[in-house]
């Protein structure tokens, strides 16, 4: 089983993508996650990125699940996933599209990620704009809807269910437990239409094995770090190279590049 000839900068950013999936799954750090498709995307094709990742995040959701097992909230899971698997379904439809036009998917990766930014900075106007009361069952059919079509793009999800799930006002275990749960279901999900779109390669097993043990070490940092020490510090630095990253694939420039040639 031959390694594929990554460059040197594909491993920094998938060893970093990788660590910061594992802490997001594990409940630290808002924004995490949203992080490992633009990264990767800076040094290989977006669906090829895309597709790498989906074994990584399903092993990472398993590590997750152990940790967080029957801490959900069932009536919330009932309804969020039916609606999350017809937004996989319109987002495999997307991907199909517009699968061989790098240059639209690099643009549509930078720009969720640069209004995940955005959601953040304003995230508590937002949710002072809609009130104390707690969203309607039709807003957590759109949500999930929306998370399962960002999820199927990029593995960006979060945003659209943390606008649903946070008004909740969840125990925070439970909030995370229910968010593990959903995101696990939904990557398994997307294991069919990436199937059927030929995203999924022998030739990148032997990478995944290799990246694998990064999302426990990432799971393990997380879960002692919830709860322990405030996500602040770190959410702001997550949320300025998250942006950093989207200004770069928007532009269709690669600043890593042009940094390490200086």
């Amino acid at each position: 089983m031959s390694l594929p000839a990554y460059s040197t900068m594909f491993w920094v950013t998938a060893v970093l993508a990788m660590i910061l999936v594992g802490i997001s799954k594990a409940g630290f750090g808002s924004g995490t996650g949203l992080v490992a498709t633009p990264l990767l995307a800076l040094t290989i094709p977006v669906a090829e990125a895309a597709a790498l990742l989906l074994p990584l995040l399903i092993i990472a959701d398993m590590f997750a699940l152990y940790h967080y097992w029957q801490k959900f909230d069932r009536r919330l899971i009932r309804l969020m996933l039916p609606c999350a698997a017809v937004g996989i379904f319109v987002g495999a439809l997307f991907f199909e599209s517009f699968s061989h036009n790098e240059r639209v998917l690099k643009l549509g990766i930078g720009v969720l990620s640069i209004s995940f930014v955005l959601f953040e900075v304003f995230r508590t106007q937002i949710f002072d704009r809609l009130g104390e009361k707690r969203p309607s069952s039709l807003s957590g059919v759109f949500l999930s809807g929306l998370a399962g079509f960002t999820s199927t793009l990029a593995h960006a999800g979060g945003p659209p269910a943390t606008m649903y799930l946070l008004p909740q006002q969840l125990p925070r275990q439970l909030f995370v437990g229910t968010s593990v749960l959903f995101f696990a279901v939904v990557n398994l999900l997307k294991l069919i239409p990436y199937g059927y779109l030929g995203l999924l390669k022998v030739g990148n097993l032997s990478t995944i094995l290799i990246l694998a043990p990064l999302a426990y070490v990432g799971v393990r940092l997380g879960v002692y770090l919830n709860g322990r020490i405030t996500d602040k510090w770190f959410n702001r630095l997550i949320y300025a190279l998250l942006f950093l990253t989207g200004v770069q694939l928007i532009l269709g420039t690669n600043l890593l590049d042009f940094a390490l040639k200086r």
